[in-house]
């Protein structure tokens, strides 16, 4: 039993220095790790040891490891994909489902498009962004998928340019599963389903939602948002249940 227990603890010092490369950027996002005999040249340690630390690694879903002579292992960057993958598993423990993220949704995006409202550098970072998706979401409206797809990034977009760090990693995971299934939705869905004035609206919405927050003013952002987001959440009905798509959430993680 002992060296088994030694193999494990290695396996984690091995692991834990990897992630702190990760975590501060000294390795980035789709970097491949060195091949095994460069990480057994920087970490003396046993083969089944290295590979221990890539199965923790790849179970925080950090690295991709690739089997086979052309293998090896690539890095991921923590999003709030791989969050929203690890909410899903907690919210299924809990029997909670996707309707439970909806409403969930309603009270935290609306607060973080109210933030990006009182950003001082909101012209410079916020609003080229969101007008690039409303052109975007404009171009694409006769294509339901796709429109729903570039909306859903409209959506994240108000959420990841915030300015609040614990909001975005919290609200994005929440919008990582949203997302995962409206985008589902709209693949499987008839176009007829929601026609193309409908789409037309939200796009309008869109559009006052980003010029309200140009002019810098949160309390119209959070009132237009709320009642945007309340309406946008009915067209997708869950198909076969509420349950949340946990294999969708884990294809998204990269």
């Amino acid at each position: 039993m002992e060296p088994q227990v030694r193999v494990h603890r290695l396996a984690e010092q091995v692991a834990d220095h990897i992630r702190a490369q990760i975590i501060g950027g000294e390795l980035a996002d789709g970097d491949p790790l060195p091949k095994a005999e460069e990480l057994n040249r920087r970490y003396p340690v046993s083969l089944p040891t290295l590979r221990e630390a890539m199965r923790i690694l790849e179970a925080e879903g950090l690295v991709t490891v690739r089997r086979g002579r052309l293998g090896g292992a690539v890095v991921h960057r923590p999003s709030p994909a791989n969050l929203g993958y690890n909410l899903g598993l907690v919210l299924a423990a809990q029997q909670a489902g996707i309707g439970d993220v909806a409403a969930a949704l309603r009270h935290v995006e609306p607060a973080c498009a109210a933030l990006c409202a009182t950003r001082q550098d909101r012209r410079r970072v916020v609003v080229p962004r969101l007008r690039e998706l409303h052109e975007e979401y404009l171009a694409s409206i006769d294509d339901l998928p796709a429109a729903v797809a570039v909306s859903r990034r409209f959506h994240e977009a108000l959420v990841s340019l915030c300015g609040n760090r614990p909001l975005i990693a919290l609200a994005g995971a929440l919008e990582a599963v949203w997302s995962s299934h409206e985008e589902d939705w709209a693949n499987r869905t008839e176009p007829h389903s929601v026609p193309l004035g409908k789409r037309k609206a939200s796009g309008e919405i869109h559009g006052r939602i980003l010029a309200h927050i140009e002019a810098g003013e949160p309390d119209a952002v959070h009132r237009l948002a709320a009642a945007h987001l309340a309406e946008a959440q009915r067209n997708p009905q869950p198909a076969g249940g509420d349950a949340i798509d946990l294999g969708r959430l884990r294809e998204l993680m990269y």
